[in-house]
């Protein structure tokens, strides 16, 4: 039965509100109106009505269970044990065997290892916990397509287009124009595209988006993708405002607000409660409610919403996204932290917002390289302007890779990405300080991760700043593509693998490994302390059922004092294990937990200069937050990996660890690390 998503929320307090609507109620009142189904969202029941014995059974099941696994996880795993010592640890088979015991879900996801070990088996040499976003490819396939010297296709390749190897080429258009007029999804519904019109059909078929109801445009990033909307929207009509959800240092949350606050938008943000870092509810209504919405269709502004912190693996209710239409913002939902099949939801099937941003890798674990797309809802195109800032921030077309291509530094990492005129300009991507703290699954060389760009001369960035990228011939050009008169054939392993897994199997994996991750981490006491002080600090939710996949904590040696998260980055890194940092911020801290405000917060950028990571143009110097380490795991992720990593911290117990690394890297004639 179709639940029908609750569109009258309980009436704001303030009379004053005319015709506002009021905002999600409080949680002490929830539960005896609003029913939460597992992949749903929350649904009103009206007062006097009989809800039907199955509803029932199915919420108080799912409430069981949920309860059970919080339950399991807390007391089943290492029950009354405390690790002081990395020695002490249990071995990887035993830790496995109490895992699955806690948690016999996983155990029903074996498909996922089957898929790893066919298809991934560059994992097992290095565990990738720096990736997020979508992949596309699998490492066999990229490994098996190597280009063909013939200059005729094999016989049997048919439609598909086996090589997952192409280019992005910059266009020169406003993001309205590229909706209107001749976009990708357009030529791929007549059945053709290209290659561009292929990969577009791929995605948004996995994604399960609409492409009647929502236009597809590719650009070089997400950061790029941010910067594009901002430009594009109407912020400068009847005094719109931005508001967004971040509970971490955003670089392209940042270059969205930056381009909203000069084109004479107000920017807002939300705040998040400590130490959970949910958000802080009554805030976010006050900001969604403020400033009277005016008649005539107009609207309040744009709502940046991420179901996910991509840093701390806080998740928030789909009911903001309803609560904010009701209230006369547009929506854009920022799905780059979230999994492949996560937005294959019933909450996204009722709630379509107004634009999607999406991020997508090559190969998970081997390649970063890739491109953001931009969702946009067709029926939202009157929000948008012509801009000619936007002509040139970097939308592109996907198109078959060149016998010749340019090599510069690219990357689609989330928030570590640049965009390509800062690029193009050798004293800009210095000033950027681009390999700060960012990691794609391989040493911290400094190397940048190459993207292969197509030359298009009426955007020729990099000749016009006198700047010229490194040009090689490829070893052989790729095979030629056919087409059949249905259209080109993309075949994207990756998703394919995700769409074979399904939601819930993913979600089930993810909520496993996280989880015993969460509990591992908290057994770890310093031996030389009296109570026992605690090796690491995780920021965000412990043990829930709903947490998302990702990681936020920091170690602390036997003196209480904080290990540099650069630091811990870089010898982990060695440790053949790719760690990210991040700055968490916009952090409230009620009466209760007023004495840890001082204790935690510190200045962003005094923060990263000390860590090692120099002055960054995107650090505000009076910026209070909390530098921390972040793992994200992948819909590829196994118990492996987190136990691996476990290992690795734990090895901080030992109070000279730091400086036998430091010790060992010398002696190997490496640059010494800095603490």
């Amino acid at each position: 039965m179709l639940l029908l998503i609750n569109k009258y929320l309980s009436r704001s307090k303030n009379p004053a509100a005319g015709d506002d609507k009021a905002m999600p109620p409080p949680a002490n009142g929830a539960e005896r109106e609003y029913m939460c189904i597992p992949g749903c969202v929350p649904v009103r029941v009206k007062r006097g009505t009989t809800v039907s014995s199955t509803t029932t059974t199915t919420t108080t099941t799912a409430r069981t269970s949920r309860h059970n696994f919080v339950k399991s996880a807390a007391s089943g795993l290492f029950p009354g044990a405390q690790f002081t010592n990395h020695e002490s640890l249990p071995a990887m088979e035993e830790a496995y065997a109490e895992f699955v015991a806690a948690f016999p879900q996983y155990a029903g996801v074996a498909q996922a290892d089957a898929i790893r070990d066919g298809e991934y088996q560059h994992l097992d040499r290095h565990v990738c916990l720096d990736y997020t976003g979508i992949n596309l490819f699998s490492h066999a396939q990229m490994n098996s397509s190597v280009p063909s010297t013939s200059v005729t296709p094999p016989a049997s390749s048919g439609a598909a287009w086996q090589p997952p190897f192409f280019d992005i080429a910059y266009k020169s258009t406003s993001l309205r124009s590229q909706v209107q007029c001749g976009d990708d999804v357009a030529a791929s519904a007549a059945g053709g595209g290209g290659i561009g019109g292929a990969v577009t059909r791929r995605v948004m078929a996995s994604l399960n988006i609409p492409d009647d109801e929502y236009a597809m445009v590719c650009t070089a990033n997400r950061t790029t993708a941010f910067r594009l909307l901002a430009e594009s929207y109407s912020f400068q009509q009847h005094g719109k405002r931005l508001l967004t959800v971040y509970d971490y240092e955003s670089e392209a949350a940042g270059a969205m607000a930056e381009s909203a606050r000069r084109r004479g938008a107000e920017v807002m943000s939300a705040t998040f409660a400590w130490p959970g870092m949910r958000v802080h509810a009554a805030d976010l209504r006050k900001k969604l409610l403020r400033g009277r919405r005016r008649g005539g269709g107009h609207r309040r502004g744009l709502f940046v919403f991420p179901l996910m912190s991509r840093v701390t693996g806080a998740r928030y209710p789909y009911l903001w996204m309803s609560a904010a239409h009701e209230q006369g913002w547009h929506v854009a939902l920022d799905a780059c932290a979230l999994g492949t099949k996560d937005l294959d939801t019933l909450g996204l099937s009722l709630l379509r917002p107004d634009f999607i941003v999406c991020n997508f890798f090559k190969v998970f674990g081997e390649n970063p390289s890739g491109f953001a797309g931009l969702f946009v809802k067709k029926s939202s195109l009157a929000a948008l302007e012509r801009s000619v800032i936007a002509r040139s921030i970097g939308i592109v077309s996907i198109v078959p890779a060149r016998r010749w291509s340019l090599h510069d530094g690219y990357s689609t990492e989330l928030d570590h990405s640049r965009s390509f005129t800062a690029l193009a300009d050798p004293t800009a991507a210095e000033a950027e300080d681009l390999d700060t703290t960012s990691s794609f699954s391989g040493p911290l060389s400094g190397t940048l991760i190459a993207l292969t760009l197509k030359n298009v001369p009426e955007m020729d960035v990099a000749e016009e700043n006198g700047h010229s990228p490194e040009i090689r011939e490829a070893d052989s050009p790729p095979p030629p593509v056919e087409e059949e008169k249905g259209g080109m054939e993309v075949e994207c392993r990756g998703l394919d693998h995700a769409d074979a897994l399904g939601l819930i199997a993913i979600g089930n994996r993810l909520r496993c490994i996280s989880n015993w991750l969460v509990v591992a981490m908290q057994k770890l006491r310093h031996p030389q302390s009296e109570h026992g002080k605690p090796l690491v600090r995780v920021y965000g939710p412990r043990v829930k059922f709903e947490r998302g996949p990702s990681l936020a904590f920091n170690v602390y040696d036997w003196k209480g004092e904080k290990v540099a998260p650069p630091l811990v980055q870089k010898l982990a890194d060695r440790h053949n294990i790719s760690l990210t940092c991040g700055f968490l911020r916009h952090i409230c801290f009620s009466d209760k937990y007023e004495a840890d405000r001082a204790a935690v917060l510190e200045h962003m950028s005094a923060a990263v200069a000390a860590d090692g990571g120099g002055k960054r143009k995107d650090a505000g110097g009076g910026e209070m937050g909390i530098y921390v380490v972040n793992a994200s795991l992948g819909f590829l992720s196994n118990f492996e990996d987190a136990y691996r990593l476990w290992a690795f911290v734990a090895k901080f117990l030992d109070a000279d660890f730091v400086e036998k690394e430091r010790w060992r890297y010398t002696a190997l004639n490496q640059k010494t690390v800095e603490v």
